[in-house]
């Protein structure tokens, strides 16, 4: 068995404490004799949604030998609030401990830099392993089987259950709702995310006339009584008539219900979720999706805000195609031809009603962007980056908004957003390019729809939807701004050579079949930041030149690196991919580092 590099693990702090323990506040003499795998993560963060489904069937499989600790690192000022954090652990179904830690506490004494890490702790305390990014779970897995072995042998092992007590679950018709549409016959359809099933209700919003779905997680199509979504969300009807589009987002598909029968068919994806150097066009049955949030008919097709490329796609249900539509795959607000823009976890779309343009939330850069119908170029109203976020009214250019989820087109034209960590309904009228705020004291809106004149919202951590007359006048806020507060890593002006180190997993190599097997993109916030160095190359280290004359900013890196399984004698090997995006605030210091390293992937760290 290779020798593996034992750091003792630092303990686990959070001011916000301990949730899923039963009160219990652990720490790490309670778990020494488990094997304990640390997921750093956010809840607003896509890939951090992503590795938490990739780990269910890891944790059940390990039930009484590992034990999966969430250490909530917030990046948002929102995902702070512990309430907020305990509404995210219900949202998901984490089964397991989770540690609010608010401040950082934790995730600085890892060295964590990248919303997801995960690092392994061996029985006896030690660090043996760290992993940025998504897409480690068959790594996790080989390296947990080794741990039970070696530690088996040597009767540091402890086995049985472990610290996880389960919530009580709270009774209602629906459990954190993620977007309504209005029926033509009136009411509403409702994806009720956390019971994965659709709800439709009455007038009023409350009164629940079906349910399609069986309220079970899966993947399923049939009658409504027996089809299966995971975590649904978008919802948009078709031109057709009488069918519904469903953007079932944990199950990386769409879906088609007929509203007569409930009848449920999957239109798109083939249920795994995409990965770098997968199909991004062909027969929408064939084609893998990633995480696909909301829909909306645009341009002829059904627009997809496909949150886990960080895209938008395009069904075509005519031809029985998908392809992307907009975005690169990179992570950031970058306008123009839609084959070079760059989006952050769309959210949210809507039409405007001379159909001319399809607004997009842009959730991870607080923003509003929209598509141009025919030239699909695409632009920014509101939202500056990554990293600037907070509740200001006013001109679009000067106005701030908190990770909106969903935009919904008034009858003036003017674009309503649920600017949903902000607990607000928003309002951008492109005529005066104001924004303002048209209610407060909501609980994490999620998506509106507009009814009669008023506008009905769905209050996702409320659990119901609430229906609002828009006021003449606009509440007034008191302003605030914010940047995400992690801390800066000193770097010397000049010369910082960049080095992602990665590794491939044990029993893979890189995989070279497709061409280059790595891929490293660098920009910076500002762009005057990077004298030289931006740009993309296969190379998985570079050397930038850091300009003397800014002496703060963010450096953008995203990496990517393709591995297979090395042994000729399999016909049809394994291939993964591993990406992870780093926002690295730097502090310019004479005299600080000239290297900078950032761990991809890999074992034995």
């Amino acid at each position: 068995m290779a020798s593996r590099a034992r750091v003792r693990a630092p303990e686990l702090v959070g001011a916000g404490g301990w949730l899923n323990t039963g009160g219990q506040q652990l720490t790490l003499a309670d778990l020494r004799g488990k094997i304990v795998l640390l997921d750093f993560w956010t809840f607003c963060c896509i890939n951090c949604l992503h590795v938490l489904d990739e780990l269910r069937e890891l944790e059940e499989k390990h039930r009484d030998t590992l034990v999966i600790v969430g250490v909530h690192s917030p990046k948002f000022v929102h995902e702070a609030e512990h309430g907020a954090v305990v509404d995210a652990v219900a949202r998901y179904d984490v089964a397991h401990p989770v540690l609010d830690d608010p401040e950082l506490v934790t995730w600085k004494q890892y060295a964590v830099r990248a919303w997801p890490t995960l690092a392994v702790v061996d029985p006896e305390g030690y660090v043996v392993a760290q992993h940025a990014g998504e897409g480690h779970a068959h790594a996790i897995a080989a390296l947990v089987e080794e741990l039970e072995a070696e530690h088996a042998a040597k009767g540091t092992l402890r086995r049985g259950d472990g610290p996880y007590v389960p919530p009580v679950a709270e009774p209602g018709a629906l459990r954190f709702p993620g977007k309504a549409v209005r029926l033509p016959g009136g009411g509403y359809l409702v994806a009720d995310s956390g019971h994965h099933s659709l709800v439709e209700l009455a007038e009023d919003g409350e009164t629940v006339l079906r349910r399609i779905g069986s309220g079970e997680r899966g993947l399923a199509d049939g009658p409504a009584d027996s089809a299966r979504f995971s975590e649904p969300q978008g919802l948009a009807l078709l031109p057709e008539g009488g069918a519904v589009v469903v953007a079932d987002t944990v199950n990386h598909a769409l879906r088609r219900v007929d509203l007569a029968s409930g009848e449920v068919t999957t239109v798109a994806g083939t249920g795994r979720q995409w990965w770098q150097n997968s199909p991004t066009s062909g027969p929408a049955r064939e084609v893998d999706l990633s995480s696909p949030w909301d829909v909306a008919w645009f341009d002829g097709r059904v627009w997809i805000a496909m949150a886990g490329t960080h895209q938008l796609w395009a069904w075509d249900p005519a031809a029985g195609t998908v392809a992307v539509a907009a975005g690169t795959t990179n992570e950031g607000l970058v306008d123009g031809p839609a084959e070079e823009a760059w989006f952050a976890q769309p959210s949210g779309l809507a039409v405007s009603p001379d159909g001319q343009r399809l607004w997009v939330a842009d959730s991870e850069t607080s923003a509003v962007r929209f598509v141009a119908a025919g030239t699909h170029q695409v632009s920014t109203a509101v939202g500056t980056g990554l990293f600037d976020f907070g509740h200001r009214d006013g001109e679009a250019g000067q106005a701030l908004l908190q990770h909106p989820l969903g935009v919904t087109v008034l009858a003036d034209g003017s674009v309503a957003v649920a600017d949903t960590y902000n607990h607000a309904l928003r309002r951008f009228d492109p005529a005066t390019g104001q924004v303002t705020t048209l209610a407060t004291d909501l609980r994490e809106p999620s998506g509106a729809v507009v009814a009669d004149g008023d506008i009905v919202v769905v209050e996702s951590a409320r659990h119901r939807l609430t229906r609002l007359r828009l006021p003449e006048e606009a509440v007034r806020v008191e302003a605030a701004a914010h940047r995400t507060q992690r801390p800066a890593t000193e770097v010397a002006p000049g010369a910082l050579r960049l080095d992602v180190i990665f590794t491939p997993p044990a029993g893979q190599k890189l995989d070279t079949s497709f061409g280059p097997a790595t891929r490293l993109l660098v920009s910076s916030t500002p762009p005057e930041l990077l004298l030289s160095g931006e740009g993309s190359d296969t190379a998985l280290d570079r050397e930038l030149r850091l300009n003397p004359a800014v002496t703060e900013g963010v450096l953008h890196i995203s990496a990517m690196a393709a591995s297979c399984d090395d042994d000729p004698a399999i016909e049809y090997p394994t291939c993964h991919v591993h990406q992870q995006d780093w926002g690295v605030p730097v502090r310019l210091v004479d005299g600080a580092a000239s290297r900078l390293p950032l761990v991809l992937a890999g074992m034995d760290q």
